[in-house]
């Protein structure tokens, strides 16, 4: 079966990004097993063959109503599939669907029939809220960055932006890079409605949201981007940590510091 990649290069090369990605996550010790996910809205890569490419699976209820997706093509992670393997190749491991009219079901249509994960719904909601603010993020990713969530298991951490200024204040690149900083979420069962509702809200705000004792879901132009967020974020984490395992509590950049960083890089405040 010809692959829906075949002679599509800008499609093809997005698709790349999220082999790459799937890669560095298992290298980071951040995708353990089958852990995580990634979602891609395509639509802009679709030409007239895809669309009227035929269903290869039979029609599958998302479990909401999202009118921003109306004929939208997204790449999605398959269940009970390992980033090690997506990383080696992305369309055993994952499949294309197309959003249908009702905007509350799907069919995939390539390359192989493999179901999406159960957090499908909550990436497509996240989705239809990106669109719904006339956002250009085309990708959302969860992963399990060691030392974020370890930083979860203590609830001082938890609270309001207490994260992201001891973050910001690691390394100038953290606030460079992450100018919105960590959102949290407290503990929600995965792969629930709640969750999906609580990370939605804290993307007013955030682009990187963290999941308490679980992960994070970062949202971005593309998974390169997204990924890179994330790293960075990460990376801060490490530094604060080498430093305690030191036997001291690092000192951080002051806060006189970090506002000259967002004014001479225009960053928000």
């Amino acid at each position: 079966m010809e692959s829906i990649l075949n002679n599509r290069p800008a499609l093809a090369a997005e698709i790349g990004k999220v082999a790459e990605v799937a890669g560095y996550l298992w290298q980071k010790g951040w995708a353990e097993r089958n852990g995580g996910n990634i979602t891609i809205n395509i639509t802009e890569y679709v030409d007239d063959a895809i669309r009227t490419m035929p269903a290869i699976s039979e029609v599958k209820q998302i479990g909401a109503v999202l009118p921003q997706l109306k004929g939208c093509y997204f790449y999605c992670k398959g269940t009970q599939k390992r980033m090690r393997d997506l990383a080696r190749d992305p369309m055993a491991n994952g499949s294309v669907i197309r959003i249908l009219d009702d905007c509350a079901s799907y069919v995939i249509i390539a390359d192989q029939p493999v179901m999406p994960t159960s957090e499908l719904p909550s990436h497509l909601s996240v989705h239809n809220y990106l669109l719904s603010k006339g956002m250009n993020y085309k990708a959302s990713l969860h992963t399990h960055p060691i030392e974020l969530v370890a930083l979860t298991h203590n609830q001082k951490f938890m609270q309001k932006d207490v994260a992201s200024n001891l973050l910001w204040s690691m390394i100038p690149e953290t606030k460079a890079f992450c100018p919105r900083g960590l959102g949290m979420v407290p503990y929600k069962l995965p792969s629930s409605v709640e969750l999906a509702e609580a990370t939605i809200k804290e993307l007013d705000d955030y682009d990187v949201v963290m999941w308490e004792k679980h992960g994070v879901f970062a949202v971005d132009t593309d998974i390169m981007a997204a990924f890179d967020q994330v790293d960075v974020l990460n990376k801060s984490a490490l530094i604060y940590i080498a430093a305690k395992n030191m036997g001291f509590e690092p000192e951080g950049m002051s806060q006189e510091q970090m506002k000259e960083m967002s004014v001479a890089f225009n960053l928000p405040k």
